[in-house]
């Protein structure tokens, strides 16, 4: 888990701008989520070819807000990261040829083969919990899976978000539900970068221009709090 927060300088920035730091007055379990991503082997794996070593600290947290979030209603979905390959050709080119180093390429369309995809095995997934499989950085952009559709179904408004990378397909996430008029709340010690300024980085994004950031003692606070 990483050991940083948001900055007192974008602290002072955010209030003077809008008054308050928290832009929801409450959170209701009733039209909530936990969405947690990419916690799966290519990213949890020691030795994985696209590791984040720090994920693997956020799993104790991750299980705790779970645990504490399904007795007040919050469906948990677990948003994991899959490409398919066809004819030699994967369904993301573009990143592959040119954002993955020759060596590690072949390794890394594999690890994330669709039939390969599970929770990570240290996470406690519940019979009642949902997987959603994304082809992209965010699971909210057009075509990439059907969050967007299985959330409006439930009518579900606010994200709570969770996972790795932070600041890539976390904050991916959560700037496109945004864009979408989702709520999204950024859980900060459920989330994890390759480093504590990068981690530190997507949370002040958000809590500036996309969302908010709690840690998971106060997204349960304010949940309990709406009941």
């Amino acid at each position: 888990m990483h050991g940083v927060t948001i900055r007192q300088e974008i602290i002072d920035r955010v209030m003077a701008r809008r008054g308050r730091l928290h832009p929801f007055d409450s959170l209701d379990p009733a039209r909530s989520a936990l969405i947690v991503i990419d916690m799966q082997n290519t990213f949890c794996e020691p030795g994985a070819p696209a590791e984040v070593a720090a994920s693997r600290g956020i799993v104790a947290p991750i299980n705790k807000l779970a645990a504490a979030l399904r007795p007040l209603g919050v469906p948990v979905m677990w948003v994991l990261h899959a490409n398919n390959q066809s004819a030699g050709r994967s369904d993301w080119e573009l990143f592959f040829n040119g954002f993955v180093a020759n060596e590690v390429r072949a390794r890394t369309i594999e690890s994330l083969g669709a039939e390969r995809q599970s929770v990570w095995k240290e996470l406690e997934v519940d019979p009642a919990d949902r997987i959603v499989l994304k082809n992209r950085y965010s699971a909210m952009i057009a075509g990439s899976s059907q969050l967007e559709r299985i959330l409006r179904s439930m009518g579900i408004d606010t994200l709570l978000i969770a996972g790795t990378k932070t600041n890539i397909c976390c904050e991916s996430t959560l700037r496109d539900a945004m864009m979408l008029d989702f709520r999204g709340v950024m859980v900060e010690d459920c989330c994890a970068a390759l480093s504590d300024d990068e981690h530190r980085s997507a949370l002040e994004n958000v809590i500036q221009q996309f969302g908010d950031v709690m840690t998971s003692d106060e997204v349960v606070a304010r949940m309990r709090a709406a009941t």
